[in-house]
């Protein structure tokens, strides 16, 4: 039995009756409002798991509410700052990308958090990175991609510094593609510029792109990570040295902590271990599964735990590597 499903199982047995002690955690929250935040504008998959995990985890604190605020911006640092600086009461929690790791590791003006301070809750899911195309690119594989003697793809993302922003940069510098990157949309405008045919394609998480591709208005060319036997071509075949693996290997580990739920540093013990356990019941709720499969938002869930532990090794990182992820970035600069 895996590491994850294991967790589950342990919060349906153990988290099924939430006990409720004078003083305690679930007697603060009676009566009280919490604020989840979603790093985007509504639409796209950020707010997909962020409004399916507040409803979800209102199921199981039902003498609480729990609203979503979408707060957009600077490819995610808006909303994670947001969290980052709230009260640490337990009352604000929320989720933002994971490519916050690379403008943290960069030391970015704008960046007022520490990842690795933060009250880590969980994560939803396990996330390839993809790069997809719509139809109407008329791109067929990623070798056309490579080719300088055609104009330059555009690919979209969100802002500047967002994950699909730096993971595009870091396959440029590492594959050499031949597309031309436009940042600043957000939430569901990305999807929609491909529709229109404005933009060919992006960087992202898989489970953003499926309805866009199950519906055949696209389709994947690549991606980093993944589960083994995937027929994607993998990146890392694409690159030409060791030095192009290591930076695609960056992009890899990110699918291991998507959907991301998180807290300001210094929330109380108490309510802290509440949350998780309230967001590990939730994640097993068989209405959530079933509702997540509909919505093509695959569910492996892992406790804040094992996210503390995950980013903290993302963020050891060697000179070496943090040389070649500023130089990929700049490049685009």
């Amino acid at each position: 039995m895996s590491r994850i499903v294991m967790t589950i199982a342990t919060a349906l047995l153990v988290g099924a009756p939430l006990a409720r002690a004078a003083g305690s955690a679930e007697d603060f929250y009676k009566g009280k409002t919490i604020t989840y935040i979603v790093s985007t504008a509504p639409g796209g998959g950020y707010d997909t798991y962020g409004r399916l995990l507040a409803r979800y985890m209102n199921k199981c604190l039902p003498d609480s509410k729990i609203i979503v605020r979408n707060i957009p911006g600077a490819g995610h640092v808006v909303g994670a700052n947001t969290i980052y600086a709230a009260k640490p009461d337990g009352l604000t929690i929320g989720t933002f990308n994971t490519g916050l790791i690379y403008l943290q590791l960069l030391r970015e003006a704008g960046v007022r958090f520490d990842l690795a301070k933060m009250s880590w809750i969980g994560k939803a899911a396990s996330d390839s990175r993809v790069l997809v195309l719509s139809k109407k690119s008329g791109v067929k594989s990623v070798k056309e991609l490579l080719d300088t003697s055609k104009p330059p793809i555009k690919l979209f993302a969100a802002g500047v510094g967002s994950a699909g922003y730096i993971d595009t940069r870091l396959a440029i510098s590492a594959i050499h593609l031949n597309v031309q990157l436009i940042p600043g949309y957000n939430g569901s405008e990305g999807t929609m510029s491909m529709l229109r045919g404005e933009t060919q394609g992006t960087i992202g998480s898989q489970s953003s792109y499926a309805q866009f591709v199950d519906d055949g208005n696209g389709f994947y060319v690549m991606e980093a990570g993944g589960p083994a036997g995937s027929k994607i071509p993998q990146a890392d075949q694409f690159a030409k040295d060791d030095n192009a693996r290591r930076l695609l290997k960056m992009i890899a580990a990110e699918s291991d902590v998507a959907r991301l739920t998180a807290g300001p540093p210094g929330i109380p013990g108490d309510r802290l271990e509440l949350l998780r356990r309230v967001f590990m019941k939730a994640l097993a709720d068989p209405q959530l599964l079933a509702d997540a499969k509909k919505m093509d938002a695959p569910i492996a869930a892992a406790n804040g735990e094992h996210v503390q532990s995950v980013i903290a090794d993302a963020l050891r990182q060697t000179p070496q590597n943090l040389q070649l992820l500023a130089q990929a970035v700049k490049a685009g600069q």
